[in-house]
């Protein structure tokens, strides 16, 4: 019976171990609590403005290109330096092919430039409120983090050049405020900075300006673009970044041997040839998103002119949560962030006309005007 015992207490010790696996892995990791990406409705019926997606289709060739794919570019591994891409993108942009660097969306540039440049002695540094994937990356790096309020009326914090961080991300135009920093602002901190900047200018699109110049005069600027927002490709995953041969160059070492896929790529070239129907989508959406900001504020809404494809809303009356809640049970979607700073407003995507009227008349509704 004693042996019995000694038995069973081993085998649920065992058990317990395996159920907690948690063990395994590094401190970091388990006590991260990773990044939460924004909800996906699955009714057909649902006015989804909650991910800043593109209200509309990417352009017709896109469509053209991927039904142009042979059997045998399927069978084989992609470009693995997405030359095709390379030489459009530095056409249009003036550049050297080799300064540009691809990837699955901005996403996995981000997580290539923290790898480069960050480690536990070497921290990364932002302003906030930014774009919360910014520290999960950090954590899975095991990186200290630096974060720096920003300065007043949204300016690059007098702190943030000498923060003693190897890596500082602006998130310009920013998310979730959709405020944007000049470029001769930018410029005066990449001067003043011994760091790595990197430019996130994924919602760039939808701004007036942008912080391409500055390549030309800062070799420690790296600049982000994604076509998750202007180009419609959301669900394509791609996205590059512009900087420097030396930056380049490190970014290389550390990516996936054939990271974009061959449709991927294709789709992208496609897109980024089209640039009339590209300028004329973003037309069409910073026009309703003048519409609807006028709108909001007529219903007691307060708003920061936005220079992207969402805008942030803030509400004393009725709780933000509440209203977001409201809008839900009518199959509207927008994004409520439950964080300092961020709890008394909504950020709201700018969808077609049709999808915006639904989303005003549910507001006059829950706000009773």
């Amino acid at each position: 019976m004693r042996h019995f015992l000694a038995a069973l207490k081993i085998i649920q010790t065992n058990k317990q171990v395996l159920n907690d696996m948690s063990f395994l892995f590094n401190d970091n990791i388990r006590k991260m609590t990773g990044y939460t990406p924004g909800f996906q409705p699955d009714s057909a019926r649902a006015i989804k403005l909650n991910t800043n997606e593109n209200p509309y289709p990417p352009a017709p060739g896109v469509f053209e290109a991927l039904k142009s794919i042979s059997a045998s570019e399927f069978r084989k591994y992609p470009p693995s330096t997405w030359k095709d891409f390379r030489r459009v993108a530095a056409d249009l942009h003036g550049l050297d092919p080799q300064q540009i660097v691809c990837g699955n969306g901005g996403d996995e540039l981000l997580t290539m430039i923290v790898r480069c440049c960050c480690d536990t002695h070497r921290p990364l540094a932002y302003p906030t409120p930014t774009y919360s994937l910014y520290p999960e990356l950090a954590h899975i790096q095991n990186c200290p983090i630096i974060e720096v309020p920003w300065g007043p009326g949204m300016s690059i914090p007098d702190s943030l050049a000498n923060s003693g961080a190897t890596l500082t991300i602006i998130c310009n135009p920013n998310a979730p405020t959709g405020t944007i920093i000049s470029p001769d602002e930018i410029g005066d901190f990449a001067a003043s900075y011994s760091g790595v900047l990197l430019i996130d200018e994924a919602y760039v699109d939808f701004a007036e300006e942008n912080c391409l110049g500055l390549l030309k005069r800062y070799e420690n600027i790296a600049i982000l673009r994604s076509f998750s927002k202007g180009y419609s490709l959301a669900g394509m995953r791609f996205g590059y970044i512009m900087t420097s041969h030396l930056i380049a160059s490190a970014l290389m070492k550390v990516k996936d041997s054939y990271n974009v896929n061959i449709a991927t790529q294709k789709a992208a070239v496609a897109a980024l040839l089209d640039q009339d129907y590209f300028l004329d989508n973003v037309a069409r959406i910073k026009n309703e998103r003048q519409r609807i900001t006028l709108a909001l504020r007529n219903l007691g809404f307060e708003i920061t002119d936005s220079h992207t494809n969402f805008i942030l809303a803030k509400i004393e009356e009725p709780e933000a949560k509440y209203i977001h809640d409201q809008l839900a049970e009518r199959d509207i979607y927008i994004r409520y962030f439950n964080l300092d700073g961020l709890r008394d407003k909504l950020r709201i995507s700018v969808g077609t006309p049709a999808e915006n009227d639904e989303l005003l008349n549910g507001m006059v509704e829950i706000l009773g005007k």
